[in-house]
């Protein structure tokens, strides 16, 4: 009974601390939901620690312990994923900048521009 309300306990104070990272903006809303998702999921199976085992034998795995880390690698591939799909993005757009302080560089430097000037129209993007 000590275990599950130490486990209980740690992951509650996991999802405060969930919570306290998405209200001082450091945890933007889409991870926080995926990460509240897996805080409750881990507070169900330390709360029932026999739905693990039901699961278990629902799909055919006769350890529920491998369930429990399969669902963990599928878990962190998924992450990976979700984040490789976030790194493709963003470079995407530090490219397309570089390319814009490139030519604005160039308008400045061949004196078609001056620095001051509204460029709106190069970066309406």
């Amino acid at each position: 009974m000590r275990m599950i309300i130490f486990f209980c306990t740690i992951t509650v104070l996991a999802l405060v601390g969930i919570i306290l990272l998405l209200r001082s903006g450091r945890l933007k809303e889409k991870y926080a939901i995926l990460w509240a998702v897996v805080g409750l999921l881990c507070l169900i199976l330390v709360a029932f620690p026999r739905a693990l085992s039901w699961s278990a034998s629902l799909v055919g795995i006769a350890v529920p312990s491998n369930l429990l880390f399969a669902l963990a690698i599928l878990l962190l591939l998924a992450i990976c994923l979700q984040l490789s799909l976030e790194i493709s993005g963003q470079e995407e757009k530090v490219r397309r900048l570089a390319e814009e302080v490139a030519i604005l560089r160039a308008q400045i430097e061949n004196g078609h521009g001056r620095p001051d000037e509204d460029r709106s129209e190069v970066i309406e993007r």
